[in-house]
């Protein structure tokens, strides 16, 4: 959903609201509010290629909600400065991420990381 789409959903919502309505419209409303927010919600969050999930689990790779969150954060942040590749560490972990469609692309792990090259990536964010 672009800016522009969430926007006028949540106008719409507002659409028809006069002093008075009853309790239940409200409530109808704010729930959803509570619904189209989880929604652009989701859309920004990170998820994980094919390539990615394999290299994973092959590597015992941590993907705990906490890895999560920080990368969902590493991605808005690399979007802000305008990068497209962005390799994100977080405890002694790398991530690929492509923040045009908020992919992890592969996953490296502590053991590996020695001697390793990124190639094709425009910054880094470290966590």
């Amino acid at each position: 959903m672009t800016d522009i789409n969430f926007i006028r959903k949540i106008s719409n919502l507002n659409n028809g609201i006069q002093p008075g309505n009853n309790l239940k419209h409200r409530q109808d409303i704010d729930s959803s509010f509570k619904d189209i927010f989880k929604e652009k919600f989701r859309e920004n969050e990170v998820t994980f290629s094919k390539h990615a999930n394999e290299r994973i689990s092959e590597r015992n790779i941590d993907v705990s909600p906490e890895v999560t969150e920080k990368l969902n954060e590493a991605v808005e942040q690399a979007k802000d400065k305008g990068l497209k590749n962005v390799l994100v560490m977080i405890d002694n972990q790398a991530f690929i991420v492509s923040t045009m469609s908020n992919k992890v692309i592969t996953a490296v792990n502590s053991n590996e990381l020695k001697e390793n090259i990124f190639t094709n990536i425009d910054g880094a964010v470290i966590k």
